[in-house]
């Protein structure tokens, strides 16, 4: 038998899924090369294994597996083991996730993939049981099995794993940036449109089958296109989905906030993972759906969403942290379910029915055995229809239902939560914070967003000026990606439109021209996961699909457009044009997969709106000019702020953003230009007439 190591080659790591396998019999090594030059000197094969901390699955085949004494024996034995947090290493992830797509038709996590010495996969799958099981190989098999045919056919298996790695460059490698011709037309988003809308679930929302993912990126773009067009079905799907989520067990009734995805089609069960960037995307599509169609239940799930992640999700110096895990003590989901006799303690004999038809919590659970997953199967209204109570009473009685539950949950044990920091996501929350603390008039969130932005652009800066991938308790990790940049300058510009500090801008500026100058692909255009000089991998990918992020590709697009509206930057909007171009393919063979890619070209092909508000923002006639555009839904604008009371600011925002020479007007005075490309109509101080104008162009467009 082998001794158990007390720490192994993990030991010395930050992130919090590595960390839970540095004690692990199975010596793993971190992503790196001292893991790859053992293994060339050994002539072993390689066990990749990729996961992340929130992971229900990862979590089993630890304990089913990595805790074994006798799997850890061979594995040590005869490979080299590397375990890799898909969060801080994405790059990594692409590559061998699409290797495993490759061989099987699908993928997940946990990864399990092996490779040659030099990183050339030959075999790989997701979970596997320890052993043996219903007919399919167990792990011990498989591994058993490779080790034989790496001794006794090790040439028959690195010419495969050549081949693999030539199909996969050929696989990961986008068409060439699109002809000069290549028509980007409004056209193509009604046809993506069309293709999107046939694969909806007009019963429960959302888009084919279980699991069932929210996919945001997808119905930001359908509220997008219900803007621009009037067409009501894009809205109808995307509030019948909205809805359907805010009731099901996907989102948290009692805390707030989205898990990661339902295992049904209803959104009833969800697997209890919660992910920073999920409820990021989901309060800010919420919130703008709030702005279309006014439902008081959209601004509730905005505000206890972004309440959960202030609560439980940031840290004291303004970073807000990855995820929260699934598992709880070792069961998944034992956080938030519920038997009925556990409500009927909490809540009361008097409330306790009606508590439990509020919440859809049966005698047989929705879940295992009697444990229930808390939904929204009955309104107040209905519960009090049923049992002949007002409905004012009722309201009251659930609330204070609530507020018990609540109370009670936060004192079980809770689910360990990933407190890395990472660019990306944190960029996308800088956004729905900054946004709804703008729409909402919340200064909580508007402060939130700031701080965590200082937090980003300090912690998290390199010397060079680049970003870093993640961030733990005083530690860095692995250069930034594509995503940090380019979801940090959406945040950052967000952040300007609903502070008008220019500081926001300025260092959105500087990352973009990061984007320029390390990720561009000076061949075949787009924009590569990667830095240049970053180390090298097999491939050096390009992500295409929203998968669940936003791609990278997109969310440079959209931001080197609104940035090149500002600044007149025209080699940045030629460059993000012809991104366009190389994704229109895509646009059309897989739109449910590109939501964000078409929401850019929407935005181009709108075409988008600057509206420079000239005054004194601490005086009412401007605030009044500023506050008429929190509120309605304008897709394609771009607000700035010519501040007439700050002179020294408004000479740097004029250097950055020529658009604001000649917009200003005299003391007490607010006037508000809406501008086109570089024309622009008569200057109004009338709020009314400044959104008549938005109104007007929106529906010509």
């Amino acid at each position: 038998m082998v001794t158990t190591l007390k720490a192994n080659h993990l030991i010395h790591e930050t992130s919090p899924y590595l960390l839970q396998h540095a004690h692990n019999p199975v010596d793993w090594y971190p992503w790196g090369e001292e893991a790859f030059e053992r293994a060339r000197r050994e002539s072993k094969p390689i066990f990749l294994s990729i996961g992340y901390a929130a992971c229900h699955w990862c979590h089993v085949m630890e304990r089913e597996s990595f805790e074994d004494e006798g799997i850890a024996q061979v594995l040590n034995d005869r490979f080299i083991s590397i375990k890799v947090d898909r969060e801080e290493r994405p790059d990594v992830d692409t590559i061998y996730m699409n290797a495993v797509q490759l061989m099987t038709g699908g993928g997940g996590w946990p990864l399990s993939v092996f490779l040659t010495p030099s990183g050339k996969p030959f075999f790989g799958g997701t979970y596997f049981p320890p052993h043996d099981r219903q007919g399919f190989p167990g792990f011990l098999h498989i591994l058993e099995e490779i080790a034989r045919v790496w001794a006794e056919e090790g040439e028959g298996v690195t010419r495969t794993a050549d081949q693999l790695t030539q199909a996969l460059r050929q696989f990961c490698t986008i068409e060439p940036r699109g002809r000069p011709d290549t028509e980007l037309s409004r056209n193509l988003l009604a046809l993506a449109f069309r293709q999107i809308a046939a694969s909806f679930d007009g019963d429960y929302g959302g888009f084919g089958r279980a699991p069932k993912f929210p996919q945001p990126t997808a119905l930001a773009f359908l509220l997008r296109y219900h803007a621009a067009t009037g067409e009501p079905h894009a809205l109808a799907m995307v509030e019948t989905t909205l809805e359907h989520m805010a009731r099901g067990g996907i989102y948290d009734q009692l805390g707030g906030g989205f898990h990661r995805y339902s295992v049904d089609n209803r959104w009833l069960v969800p697997h209890f993972e919660k992910m920073l960037n999920d409820n990021a995307l989901l309060a800010g599509l919420y919130l703008d759906v709030y702005r279309v169609a006014g439902k008081p239940l959209y601004e509730r799930v905005v505000r206890e969403t972004l309440d959960y992640v202030l609560r439980e999700m940031t840290h004291d110096h303004g970073g807000f942290y990855t995820a929260q895990d699934a598992d709880t003590q070792g069961l998944e989901g034992e956080y938030f379910v519920w038997t009925p006799e556990e409500i009927a303690a909490v809540v009361g004999p008097e409330n306790a029915e009606a508590v439990m038809r509020h919440f859809g919590v049966e005698a047989i659970g929705n879940f295992e055995g009697s444990k229930s997953v808390l939904t929204v199967a009955a309104t107040a209204d209905e519960v009090a229809r049923q049992l002949g109570r007002g409905v004012g009473e009722m309201e009251a009685a659930l609330a204070e239902g609530r507020r018990r539950l609540f109370g009670l949950r936060q004192e079980r044990a809770a689910p360990a939560t990933d407190d890395k920091i990472m660019p990306a996501w944190n960029g996308l929350m800088i956004s729905a914070m900054a946004r709804a603390g703008a729409v909402l008039g919340e200064v909580g969130y508007l402060e939130a967003a700031r701080r965590c932005a200082d937090f980003i652009l300090t912690q998290l800066r390199r010397e060079d000026g680049g970003l870093w991938r993640s961030w733990r308790r005083g530690q860095c990790r692995a250069q930034g990606f594509l995503p940090d940049y380019a979801f940090m300058v959406g945040g950052l510009l967000d952040l300007y439109e609903a502070t008008f500090e220019e500081r926001w801008l300025e260092e959105a500026l500087a990352l973009a021209e990061i984007i320029i100058t390390r990720f561009w692909d000076e061949d075949d255009g787009g924009f590569f996961y990667t830095e240049g000089g970053h180390q090298p991998l097999l491939v050096r990918p390009k992500d295409n699909f929203d998968n669940p992020d936003p791609s990278g590709n997109a969310m440079a697009v959209f931001a080197l457009l609104r940035l090149a509206e500002l600044t007149e930057h025209d080699s940045w909007r030629k460059e993000a044009v012809a991104t366009l171009k190389m994704f229109a393919p895509s646009m059309v063979k897989a739109p449910l997969a590109v939501g964000q890619m078409l929401s850019a070209l929407e935005f181009h092909t709108a075409p988008p709106r600057v509206v420079v508000i000239a005054g004194d923002p601490g005086r009412p006639a401007t605030r009044a000019l500023i506050e008429a555009l929190r509120r309605p839904y304008f897709s394609n604008t771009i607000l700035l702020l010519a501040d007439m009371a700050d002179g020294k600011a408004l000479e740097r925002l004029q250097r950055l953003a020529p658009l604001l020479e000649g917009k200003t007007v005299p003391e007490g005075e607010a006037r508000a230009f809406v501008c086109q490309g570089r024309t622009c109509g008569p200057p109004t101080s009338d709020p009314a007439e400044l959104v008549a104008q938005l109104r007007s162009l929106s529906s010509n467009g």
